[in-house]
């Protein structure tokens, strides 16, 4: 027993001094951190940039602030608060808005995000690494700093991975920062496969770079080059509008245009030649994962309909295609304002069709009936009010009659784009489709302001009635009309390129950056004059053409000094 405690010893003596002689063994390799270090192979590699669309989709997929979406939308021309839920107050009462605001830090943080995880990728692939998987990752860098130069302005430049804290970072001049924008997008669009190249439909691909670039251009005032690179989208021959119907939902009602918004229909491999980046969320009835946090874009869009009596959002027909009479279940956090509703659209754009805003609602629950009194302008009232003008009696399948204070977040004309309905979560927490990023429709209105802005009205106008020729092909053939909808160059200003933007893009675009990228913000919520008791657009001035920067940042960079952007404290 003696023995064996000395060879014990003198075999642990003998461990310790090989140990203590060996440097490698104080090389510590963290393989579960991520850093470039740490992705020794392409499989690792490849993962990270499977990480950066992961990423990205949770800049647009906050399910702990539902009124996270309606901070790029209400307090613009097109939309007004419903059911507040309180991130997005400061972003229609401005004068509220400062930079502890909840939104303005975490669009900050997430893009930082994305482009720390960009970095530590490309420095992992090596400058002499696949080009095309360096394109992806200088693509969501370049995106992302373009949310950033296009939000806050100044702002740190980081090409190189950080895997420590700093505080030592210095605000870079825009004017810097678009310079290294475009360099990774215009790389990008000169590696990245085309659309029907890429490993996967939903990975990046050359097109979706040279739209980003467009915008890019048109932002910094190079109009010539934004529409050298939108006509090469426009002549690739890669994409088309849609003017047929098509896909899984043939069988219910709808249109060529609402088609493209149907779940399963979103997708090109689906049908949609229209697509130029549909940022794919798997349903995950039947897989676990697929998901980044749990999208409310669905709840926020559709009204709160199910609290009118009579009304319900289950729903137990529901076929492949997934189609809901009303969309599924909605909280009528936003709505669109007077302006769209009752201004913006023209007679015959099937745009502003009830399949692609829906303005009639039919009593739904199973055997409903109910007797209501009608006030004069139409209005369900107590059937023994004094401002009943007329007593109906109502059933199930009738037009629903709406008390006039529910207008406001329960029932009210709204967007059939984010219609999403899981029969097997019918009370709806979140949404299943994809996003629609981009799409060839943008693409012509982009050109459009490119053209204007090189004071070719004539050639904006062309690329605008591209989209009316498809906005009013129904009505044409039905009137005998074939001029209907069509603009000329005499039409043609930036405000003209806007509204446009709207008819086409509404529920879409991301309104307010749009607003901010053209410097139109303050004169557009003009157009937005609604006063409810959710409040009005009130405080909106030139400063809000950019976001505060987040004051935890400018706390946190304490070795510098960083000035906050005009107007905010």
């Amino acid at each position: 027993m003696k023995t064996n405690k000395i060879y014990l010893i003198l075999l642990i003596a003998i461990t310790m001094i090989a140990v203590s002689c060996s440097e490698d063994f104080l090389d510590e390799k963290p393989m579960s951190s991520y850093a470039p270090e740490t992705l020794t192979d392409e499989a690792g590699v490849e993962a990270a940039l499977k990480g950066l669309h992961y990423n990205f989709g949770t800049i647009w997929t906050w399910a702990g602030r539902q009124g996270w979406n309606c901070v790029w939308q209400v307090g613009t021309d097109v939309c007004s608060p419903g059911g507040i839920e309180g991130v997005e107050i400061p972003f229609f009462k401005y004068e509220d808005l400062n930079s502890e605001n909840g939104a303005v830090y975490y669009m900050w943080e997430r893009c930082f995000l994305v482009i720390n995880n960009a970095n530590t990728a490309l420095a992992a692939i090596g400058e002499d690494g696949d080009p095309a998987k360096i394109a992806e990752a200088r693509f969501f860098r370049g995106y992302c700093y373009n949310i950033l130069a296009t939000l806050y302005g100044d702002v740190p430049l980081l090409v190189e991975a950080t895997s420590s804290a700093r505080t030592d970072l210095e605000r870079t001049p825009v004017a810097q920062v678009n310079t290294q924008i475009i360099e990774d997008l215009k790389y990008a669009a000169d590696n990245l496969p085309d659309i029907n190249g890429t490993i996967t439909e939903s990975r990046a691909n050359k097109h979706m770079a040279m739209q980003c670039l467009g915008e890019v251009y048109l932002r910094v005032d190079q109009p010539d080059l934004a529409e050298t690179v939108l006509t090469k989208i426009i002549n690739s021959g890669l994409f088309s509008l849609v003017e047929e119907r098509y896909g899984i939902a043939l069988d219910v009602d709808g249109d060529y245009f609402s088609d493209m918004f149907k779940f399963g229909n979103q997708r090109r491999s689906q049908g949609n030649s229209e697509a130029i980046w549909t940022f794919e969320l798997e349903y995950t009835k039947n897989v676990a994962g697929g998901f980044t946090g749990a999208p409310q874009q669905r709840r926020n869009w559709v009204p709160a309909y199910h609290n009118v009596p009579g009304m319900t959002p289950y729903y137990d027909d529901v076929d492949d295609s997934f189609v809901h009479p009303y969309g599924g279940r909605g909280n009528g956090r936003m709505r669109p304002s007077n302006w769209v509703k009752y201004e913006l659209y023209n007679d015959g754009d099937i745009r502003n069709s009830e399949n692609n805003i829906t303005r009639t609602f039919y009593y739904n629950s199973v055997g409903y009936s109910a007797t209501w009194g009608v006030d004069a302008n139409g209005y369900r009232v107590d059937k023994d009010s004094p401002n009943a003008v007329k007593v109906v009696e109502v059933h199930e399948g009738d037009t629903a009659l709406i008390a006039a204070s529910d207008t406001i977040e329960v029932a009210y004309p709204y967007t059939r784009k984010w219609d999403s309905f899981d029969p097997d979560d019918q009370w709806g927490w979140t949404n299943i489709k994809d996003f629609p990023m981009m799409r060839f429709g943008e693409t012509y209105l982009l050109r459009a302001e490119a053209r204007f802005k090189q004071n070719n009205t004539s050639g904006a106008a062309e690329d605008i009635n591209v989209l009316r020729d498809r906005a009013f092909k129904a009505a044409r053939a039905e009137s005998g009309n074939s001029d209907l909808g069509k603009v000329s160059s005499s039409d043609i200003d930036l405000d003209f390129i806007l509204d446009e933007r709207a008819r086409e893009l509404f529920a879409e675009e991301n309104r307010r950056m749009t607003l901010m990228r053209t410097g139109t913000l303050v004169e557009r919520t003009a157009l937005n004059t609604e006063s409810t008791i959710k409040g009005t657009i009130s405080g909106v001035s030139s400063n809000n053409l950019l976001f505060p920067i987040p004051l935890s940042e400018i706390q946190r960079n304490k070795d510098v000094q960083w000035d906050q952007n005009p107007g905010y404290n």
